[in-house]
């Protein structure tokens, strides 16, 4: 792309008035109307609207003004003849769940942040299950997330850590307690939507078994603290239990690893990996995948 034709977007994008840019940038009406279509055309999206209240940038426009202000700063140190490039700037918004953001994003951004401490970070915390949907769909640039077994083509990952799903369930409860994964018969708290959930029934379909379904909470948290509370045993990953701060409150069940273990990755879309700030997260988030040393079935507090 042209670099006045990025120009022209990125004044029209701060004015959001085609007769002002068209006067402050010394263009006609038309040819900025041309210019604009030619980028859309380009980026295959539309990037502003007009309407009766006026000009907007839809969300495609506002991810193209982030590629376009890197474009040109890029260029603009090219031509300055830096020795080296110019510090990267701006904004990442990055989603995960709680747990995520105290178990995974220090390590995973401790490297960018010494890097590029220009960069900033915008974290979003919410349901595991609604991660990869809020990345598709442009409201961030980066998930930390369970990674499914057929991953959207406009997304790519890249694996951090592997975690067994473990069953829990309140502690002094029954001393006979199961005495193997087959003996545990319910009542079960699964999440509401999400890999967990998918992992948890394929496991009762293995073993024939028709489960009492006590509660369906939103996220592992909540499953946590109503597992904690007596209403069934919860499935959850190792990773959440050995983060929450009700860990001791609940004991975990004999597993005999007939349920899935969970792959956690950091994952982008596609299209984005030629920015310079999903560049920089993807270079320096190759690290190995660490997985729980202890053996499966032995509880934390052993």
């Amino acid at each position: 792309m042209e670099h006045r034709e990025l120009e022209l977007f990125l004044h029209l994008a701060r004015t959001l008035n085609y007769g002002r840019t068209s006067l402050e940038c010394h263009v006609s009406a038309a040819t900025l109307t041309r210019t604009i279509q030619r980028l859309e055309v380009r980026a295959g999206a539309r990037l502003l609207d007009r309407g009766p209240r006026g000009v907007v940038l839809t969300a495609d426009g506002q991810r193209f003004t982030t590629y376009a202000e890197e474009a040109l700063a890029l260029w603009d140190d090219y031509r300055a003849g830096a020795d080296e490039p110019a510090e990267l700037a701006g904004e990442l918004k990055i989603f995960a769940t709680v747990t995520a953001c105290q178990a995974l994003l220090p390590d995973l951004l401790a490297p960018l942040r010494s890097a590029h401490p220009q960069i900033r970070l915008d974290i979003r915390t919410g349901d595991a299950a609604a991660a990869l949907a809020r990345l598709d769909e442009g409201e961030v640039d980066a998930a930390v997330a369970g990674i499914p077994r057929r991953l959207p083509q406009s997304l790519v990952t890249r694996p951090l850590a592997v975690t067994d799903l473990v069953l829990v369930t309140a502690s002094g409860g029954d001393a006979d307690s199961p005495a193997s994964l087959a003996d545990v018969r319910g009542p079960f708290v699964v999440p509401a939507r999400g890999l967990v959930r998918e992992a948890a029934f394929r496991w009762f379909r293995t073993t024939g078994m028709k489960p009492v379904i006590a509660a369906e909470p939103d996220g592992h948290e909540a499953l946590l603290t109503l597992a904690a509370l007596g209403y069934g045993t919860g499935i959850v990953p190792r990773l959440v239990l050995d983060s929450s701060p009700i860990a001791d409150r609940l004991v975990e069940l004999p597993n005999d690893s007939l349920l899935d273990p969970l792959t956690i990755g950091v994952c982008v879309r596609r299209a984005d990996l030629h920015r310079p700030l999903i560049t920089a997260l993807w270079n320096l988030s190759s690290w190995p995948m660490p997985r729980d040393p202890r053996p499966v079935g032995v509880p934390k507090n052993t």
